[in-house]
């Protein structure tokens, strides 16, 4: 008998701006109507933001003001083209842009803790050079300064052989 790998539906981030014509109240069926549309499509809604309502670096569709939401969801790979169509045929949404969302692995983030430790590790270390350095430095001052006590003692006194 094979064991066959169940394959994950990918994770996507929805990030879309509504028109700011629409009020408070009337977000919320927009909302869920975005919604709506990913899980009929086989999707399943992980996390949804409200973002608010913020200027855009644009004008859109003559709209200066837009509502951002962001959706983090799966959904199988081949629903993606006809979410999209959906997307871009809804009035309500200004812009929409569907990223796949990196998940990070297990191992990679052991990895990137002991990166993290060793360079905290490395960063001891330099301080410790640091200090020491610094600690020869004063030495080296107290050094000389006696050196240059001990040099006019010598040339103040009479007895030059």
């Amino acid at each position: 008998m094979s064991k066959t790998k169940k394959s994950e539906a990918p994770q996507y981030e929805l990030l879309y701006i509504v028109s700011n014509t629409y009020t408070a109240e009337e977000l919320k069926p927009i909302m869920d109507k975005v919604n709506k549309i990913i899980t009929d499509n086989g999707g399943q809604i992980l996390r949804t933001e409200e973002w608010g309502n913020k200027k855009l670096a644009y004008p859109i569709k003559h709209q200066n003001y837009g509502y951002y939401n962001l959706v983090e969801f799966t959904t199988p790979g081949e629903k993606m083209q006809k979410i999209s169509h959906v997307f871009r045929i809804t009035s309500e949404i200004l812009r929409y842009q569907i990223v796949v969302k990196e998940i990070k692995k297990e191992a990679a983030n052991n990895k990137e803790k002991e990166r993290a430790r060793e360079r905290a590790v490395r960063a001891k270390e330099d301080e410790k050079k640091k200090n020491e350095l610094e600690k020869e430095k004063t030495k080296t001052r107290v050094n000389m300064l006696e050196l240059d006590e001990k040099l006019d003692k010598i040339l103040e006194t009479d007895d030059l052989l």
